[in-house]
Protein backbone atom coordinates (compact mmCIF):
# COMPACT_ATOMS: atom_id res chain seq x y z
CA UNK A 1 0.00 0.00 0.00
CA UNK A 2 1.14 3.47 -1.19
CA UNK A 3 1.43 6.12 1.85
CA UNK A 4 -2.14 7.96 1.99
CA UNK A 5 -1.88 11.90 0.76
CA UNK A 6 -5.67 12.67 -0.07
CA UNK A 7 -6.56 16.22 1.26
CA UNK A 8 -8.73 18.69 0.61
CA UNK A 9 -12.52 18.22 0.18
CA UNK A 10 -13.68 14.34 -0.76
CA UNK A 11 -17.30 14.66 -1.81
CA UNK A 12 -19.47 11.75 -1.10
CA UNK A 13 -22.12 11.61 -3.97
CA UNK A 14 -25.35 11.74 -4.14
CA UNK A 15 -26.76 8.64 -6.51
CA UNK A 16 -28.76 10.36 -9.03
CA UNK A 17 -32.46 8.75 -9.92
CA UNK A 18 -34.53 8.59 -12.73
CA UNK A 19 -38.37 9.55 -13.02
CA UNK A 20 -39.02 5.27 -11.92
CA UNK A 21 -36.60 5.35 -9.19
CA UNK A 22 -34.07 3.42 -10.96
CA UNK A 23 -30.19 4.34 -10.85
CA UNK A 24 -29.59 6.72 -13.58
CA UNK A 25 -25.90 5.80 -14.74
CA UNK A 26 -25.82 8.95 -17.69
CA UNK A 27 -26.56 11.04 -14.69
CA UNK A 28 -24.22 9.67 -12.67
CA UNK A 29 -21.34 10.05 -15.11
CA UNK A 30 -22.83 13.84 -15.32
CA UNK A 31 -22.71 14.59 -12.11
CA UNK A 32 -18.81 12.70 -11.53
CA UNK A 33 -18.02 15.77 -14.20
CA UNK A 34 -19.88 18.60 -12.73
CA UNK A 35 -17.88 17.61 -9.29
CA UNK A 36 -14.75 17.23 -10.76
CA UNK A 37 -14.49 19.96 -13.29
CA UNK A 38 -16.87 22.65 -11.68
CA UNK A 39 -16.35 21.55 -8.02
CA UNK A 40 -12.67 20.88 -7.77
CA UNK A 41 -13.40 18.07 -5.74
CA UNK A 42 -10.21 16.20 -4.41
CA UNK A 43 -11.68 12.55 -4.27
CA UNK A 44 -15.37 11.30 -4.86
CA UNK A 45 -16.85 8.83 -2.87
CA UNK A 46 -19.72 7.03 -4.26
CA UNK A 47 -22.46 4.78 -2.15
CA UNK A 48 -22.00 6.59 1.07
CA UNK A 49 -24.98 7.07 3.22
CA UNK A 50 -25.04 10.42 1.18
CA UNK A 51 -25.65 8.34 -1.50
CA UNK A 52 -28.17 6.42 -0.10
CA UNK A 53 -26.80 3.33 0.17
CA UNK A 54 -29.11 1.33 3.02
CA UNK A 55 -31.86 1.86 -0.18
CA UNK A 56 -29.35 0.24 -2.93
CA UNK A 57 -29.05 -3.71 -4.11
CA UNK A 58 -25.90 -5.36 -4.01
CA UNK A 59 -25.84 -4.87 -7.51
CA UNK A 60 -26.81 -1.23 -7.87
CA UNK A 61 -24.34 -0.42 -5.40
CA UNK A 62 -21.46 -2.00 -7.33
CA UNK A 63 -22.63 -0.57 -10.65
CA UNK A 64 -22.42 2.87 -9.05
CA UNK A 65 -18.90 1.66 -8.11
CA UNK A 66 -17.86 0.83 -10.98
CA UNK A 67 -19.63 3.78 -12.64
CA UNK A 68 -17.77 6.24 -10.71
CA UNK A 69 -14.50 4.93 -11.32
CA UNK A 70 -14.67 4.42 -15.04
CA UNK A 71 -15.67 8.19 -15.55
CA UNK A 72 -13.63 9.41 -12.90
CA UNK A 73 -11.21 8.23 -15.46
CA UNK A 74 -7.86 8.79 -12.69
CA UNK A 75 -8.46 11.96 -12.21
CA UNK A 76 -9.19 11.74 -8.61
CA UNK A 77 -8.85 9.37 -6.12
CA UNK A 78 -12.39 6.99 -5.52
CA UNK A 79 -12.86 5.77 -2.00
CA UNK A 80 -16.12 3.40 -2.19
CA UNK A 81 -18.47 3.50 0.81
CA UNK A 82 -18.70 -0.43 1.31
CA UNK A 83 -19.43 -0.47 5.12
CA UNK A 84 -22.25 -2.58 6.74
CA UNK A 85 -22.96 -3.46 10.21
CA UNK A 86 -22.11 -7.23 8.84
CA UNK A 87 -18.90 -7.44 9.18
CA UNK A 88 -19.02 -10.13 6.58
CA UNK A 89 -21.09 -8.11 4.20
CA UNK A 90 -18.96 -5.31 4.60
CA UNK A 91 -15.61 -7.45 4.06
CA UNK A 92 -17.36 -9.09 0.57
CA UNK A 93 -18.20 -5.44 -0.56
CA UNK A 94 -14.65 -4.05 0.39
CA UNK A 95 -13.56 -7.08 -1.94
CA UNK A 96 -15.45 -6.51 -4.60
CA UNK A 97 -14.62 -2.45 -4.40
CA UNK A 98 -11.03 -3.40 -4.80
CA UNK A 99 -11.33 -5.78 -8.02
CA UNK A 100 -13.26 -2.55 -9.62
CA UNK A 101 -10.42 -0.78 -9.34
CA UNK A 102 -11.16 1.72 -6.32
CA UNK A 103 -8.17 3.78 -4.37
CA UNK A 104 -9.41 3.54 -0.84
CA UNK A 105 -12.58 2.40 0.80
CA UNK A 106 -15.09 4.06 3.47
CA UNK A 107 -16.47 2.36 6.37
CA UNK A 108 -19.13 3.51 8.10
CA UNK A 109 -19.38 2.44 12.21
CA UNK A 110 -21.66 -0.55 12.83
CA UNK A 111 -25.29 0.31 13.41
CA UNK A 112 -28.25 -0.69 14.92
CA UNK A 113 -25.94 -3.58 16.33
CA UNK A 114 -24.80 -1.36 19.18
CA UNK A 115 -21.46 -3.28 19.56
CA UNK A 116 -18.66 -2.51 22.53
CA UNK A 117 -15.93 -0.71 21.57
CA UNK A 118 -13.84 -3.89 21.46
CA UNK A 119 -16.56 -5.30 19.20
CA UNK A 120 -16.20 -1.88 16.88
CA UNK A 121 -12.42 -2.74 16.98
CA UNK A 122 -12.91 -6.33 15.48
CA UNK A 123 -14.88 -5.54 12.89
CA UNK A 124 -12.78 -2.74 11.34
CA UNK A 125 -9.33 -4.87 12.11
CA UNK A 126 -11.51 -7.99 10.24
CA UNK A 127 -12.27 -5.76 7.65
CA UNK A 128 -8.62 -4.33 6.83
CA UNK A 129 -7.04 -7.47 7.04
CA UNK A 130 -9.35 -8.75 4.31
CA UNK A 131 -7.98 -5.70 1.69
CA UNK A 132 -4.93 -3.79 1.14
CA UNK A 133 -6.98 -0.69 0.09
CA UNK A 134 -6.35 2.13 2.62
CA UNK A 135 -10.08 2.63 4.84
CA UNK A 136 -11.19 5.09 6.36
CA UNK A 137 -13.18 4.57 9.73
CA UNK A 138 -16.90 6.45 9.52
CA UNK A 139 -17.83 7.58 12.85
CA UNK A 140 -21.02 9.03 13.26
CA UNK A 141 -22.68 8.43 16.77
CA UNK A 142 -25.98 10.06 16.02
CA UNK A 143 -26.75 7.34 13.46
CA UNK A 144 -25.03 4.45 14.47
CA UNK A 145 -25.96 4.55 18.12
CA UNK A 146 -22.34 3.94 18.98
CA UNK A 147 -19.18 6.08 19.20
CA UNK A 148 -15.82 5.39 18.71
CA UNK A 149 -14.08 6.51 21.45
CA UNK A 150 -10.81 7.72 21.14
CA UNK A 151 -8.95 5.16 22.59
CA UNK A 152 -10.17 2.72 20.10
CA UNK A 153 -9.66 5.08 17.05
CA UNK A 154 -6.04 5.20 18.22
CA UNK A 155 -6.16 1.96 18.59
CA UNK A 156 -7.40 1.41 15.01
CA UNK A 157 -4.87 3.61 13.85
CA UNK A 158 -2.21 1.09 14.41
CA UNK A 159 -3.11 -1.01 11.79
CA UNK A 160 -1.74 -0.26 8.66
CA UNK A 161 -3.91 0.13 6.21
CA UNK A 162 -6.90 2.24 8.28
CA UNK A 163 -5.42 5.80 7.36
CA UNK A 164 -7.84 7.89 8.95
CA UNK A 165 -11.79 8.96 10.03
CA UNK A 166 -14.33 10.63 9.05
CA UNK A 167 -15.55 12.20 12.01
CA UNK A 168 -19.16 13.20 12.45
CA UNK A 169 -19.44 13.06 16.24
CA UNK A 170 -19.73 16.92 16.54
CA UNK A 171 -17.66 16.58 19.32
CA UNK A 172 -14.63 18.98 18.59
CA UNK A 173 -12.49 18.13 21.89
CA UNK A 174 -13.17 14.21 20.71
CA UNK A 175 -11.66 15.40 17.16
CA UNK A 176 -8.63 16.96 19.30
CA UNK A 177 -7.73 13.95 21.23
CA UNK A 178 -7.71 12.28 17.98
CA UNK A 179 -5.66 14.54 16.34
CA UNK A 180 -3.34 14.97 19.82
CA UNK A 181 -3.24 10.88 19.91
CA UNK A 182 -1.93 10.29 16.65
CA UNK A 183 0.95 13.17 16.69
CA UNK A 184 1.59 12.04 20.33
CA UNK A 185 2.14 8.50 18.71
CA UNK A 186 3.84 9.38 14.89
CA UNK A 187 1.38 8.19 12.71
CA UNK A 188 0.29 9.52 10.09
CA UNK A 189 -3.79 9.21 10.76
CA UNK A 190 -5.98 11.64 8.58
CA UNK A 191 -8.77 13.03 10.14
CA UNK A 192 -11.75 14.82 7.83
CA UNK A 193 -14.57 17.03 9.49
CA UNK A 194 -17.66 14.76 8.66
CA UNK A 195 -19.46 17.56 10.22
CA UNK A 196 -19.98 20.48 7.69
CA UNK A 197 -20.53 23.37 10.13
CA UNK A 198 -17.42 22.62 11.73
CA UNK A 199 -14.85 21.96 9.17
CA UNK A 200 -13.02 25.38 9.72
CA UNK A 201 -12.57 24.03 13.22
CA UNK A 202 -11.40 20.66 12.36
CA UNK A 203 -9.02 22.24 9.71
CA UNK A 204 -7.49 24.73 12.68
CA UNK A 205 -7.36 21.94 15.16
CA UNK A 206 -4.99 20.23 12.28
CA UNK A 207 -7.46 17.66 10.19
CA UNK A 208 -6.52 17.01 6.73
CA UNK A 209 -9.32 18.02 5.05
CA UNK A 210 -13.37 17.37 4.66
CA UNK A 211 -15.76 14.22 3.73
CA UNK A 212 -18.61 16.84 2.72
CA UNK A 213 -21.93 16.81 1.45
CA UNK A 214 -22.32 20.04 0.83
CA UNK A 215 -19.32 20.03 -1.68
CA UNK A 216 -22.14 19.23 -4.18
CA UNK A 217 -22.60 22.70 -3.79
CA UNK A 218 -19.79 24.37 -1.88
CA UNK A 219 -16.68 22.29 -3.14
CA UNK A 220 -14.58 25.37 -4.58
CA UNK A 221 -15.41 26.84 -1.37
CA UNK A 222 -14.47 24.03 1.20
CA UNK A 223 -11.65 23.37 -1.03
CA UNK A 224 -10.34 27.13 -1.06
CA UNK A 225 -10.95 26.87 2.93
CA UNK A 226 -8.63 23.57 3.63
CA UNK A 227 -5.90 25.41 1.43
CA UNK A 228 -6.16 28.93 3.03
CA UNK A 229 -6.15 27.27 6.16
CA UNK A 230 -2.90 24.94 5.55
CA UNK A 231 -1.32 28.18 3.69
CA UNK A 232 -1.86 30.02 7.43
CA UNK A 233 -4.31 32.52 5.80
CA UNK A 234 -6.85 31.65 8.65
CA UNK A 235 -8.53 34.92 8.47
CA UNK A 236 -9.97 34.34 5.20
CA UNK A 237 -10.52 30.92 5.53
CA UNK A 238 -12.92 32.17 8.40
CA UNK A 239 -14.46 34.62 5.91
CA UNK A 240 -15.77 32.05 4.08
CA UNK A 241 -16.41 29.49 7.20
CA UNK A 242 -18.97 32.29 8.17
CA UNK A 243 -20.07 33.10 4.63
CA UNK A 244 -21.30 29.97 3.32
CA UNK A 245 -22.53 28.42 6.98
CA UNK A 246 -26.84 29.71 6.26
CA UNK A 247 -26.13 27.63 3.18
CA UNK A 248 -24.35 25.08 5.40
CA UNK A 249 -27.23 24.59 7.49
CA UNK A 250 -29.94 25.07 4.59
CA UNK A 251 -28.70 21.76 3.00
CA UNK A 252 -29.14 20.02 6.05
CA UNK A 253 -32.47 21.28 6.95
CA UNK A 254 -34.36 18.28 5.81
CA UNK A 255 -32.60 14.56 6.02
CA UNK A 256 -29.61 14.45 4.20
CA UNK A 257 -29.32 13.95 1.10
CA UNK A 258 -33.18 15.65 0.49
CA UNK A 259 -31.72 19.69 -0.06
CA UNK A 260 -28.33 18.56 -1.61
CA UNK A 261 -30.59 16.29 -4.45
CA UNK A 262 -32.82 19.61 -4.58
CA UNK A 263 -30.14 21.90 -4.75
CA UNK A 264 -28.75 20.15 -7.45
CA UNK A 265 -31.68 20.07 -9.34
CA UNK A 266 -32.36 23.78 -9.26
CA UNK A 267 -28.75 24.55 -10.12
CA UNK A 268 -29.29 22.83 -13.49
CA UNK A 269 -27.32 19.23 -12.43
CA UNK A 270 -30.25 16.94 -12.61
CA UNK A 271 -30.07 13.84 -10.23
CA UNK A 272 -33.68 13.35 -9.51
CA UNK A 273 -35.15 12.71 -6.27
CA UNK A 274 -34.51 10.59 -3.07
CA UNK A 275 -35.77 6.92 -2.77
CA UNK A 276 -38.24 5.64 0.70
CA UNK A 277 -38.27 6.19 3.38
CA UNK A 278 -36.73 9.49 2.53
CA UNK A 279 -39.18 12.02 0.92
CA UNK A 280 -39.35 15.25 -0.77
CA UNK A 281 -38.72 18.21 0.56
CA UNK A 282 -41.72 19.79 2.59
CA UNK A 283 -42.58 23.42 1.09
CA UNK A 284 -41.21 24.79 4.26
CA UNK A 285 -37.88 22.77 4.04
CA UNK A 286 -37.46 24.06 -0.18
CA UNK A 287 -38.14 28.46 0.88
CA UNK A 288 -35.34 27.64 3.57
CA UNK A 289 -32.93 26.46 0.67
CA UNK A 290 -33.80 28.85 -1.82
CA UNK A 291 -33.38 31.61 0.49
CA UNK A 292 -29.83 30.94 1.26
CA UNK A 293 -29.13 29.85 -2.12
CA UNK A 294 -30.56 32.92 -3.64
CA UNK A 295 -28.55 34.92 -1.05
CA UNK A 296 -25.27 33.45 -1.61
CA UNK A 297 -25.69 33.58 -5.71
CA UNK A 298 -26.05 29.69 -6.08
CA UNK A 299 -29.30 29.73 -7.79
CA UNK A 300 -31.47 32.60 -9.15
CA UNK A 301 -34.99 32.27 -7.46
CA UNK A 302 -36.31 32.11 -11.04
CA UNK A 303 -34.53 28.48 -10.49
CA UNK A 304 -35.62 27.68 -7.84
CA UNK A 305 -39.26 26.63 -8.61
Amino acid sequence: MTAWKVKGCLVPLVTPFDAQGRVDEQALRNLVNYLIDEQAADALIPCGTTGESPTLSHEEHMRVIEVVCEETAGRVPVIAGTGSNSTAEAIAMTVAAEKLGVDGSLQVSPYYNRPSQEGIYEHFKAIAESTSLPIILYNIPFRTGRNIEVETMLRLSEIENIVGVKEASGDILQVSAVIEGAREAGRDFYVYSGEDAVTFLVLCLGGQGCIAAVGHVLGKEFGRMCRLVWEGKTEEAREIHFSVLPLVRALFCEPNPTAIKQALNWMGVPVGGVRLPLAGMTDKGKETLREAMVRLGKASSQDCV
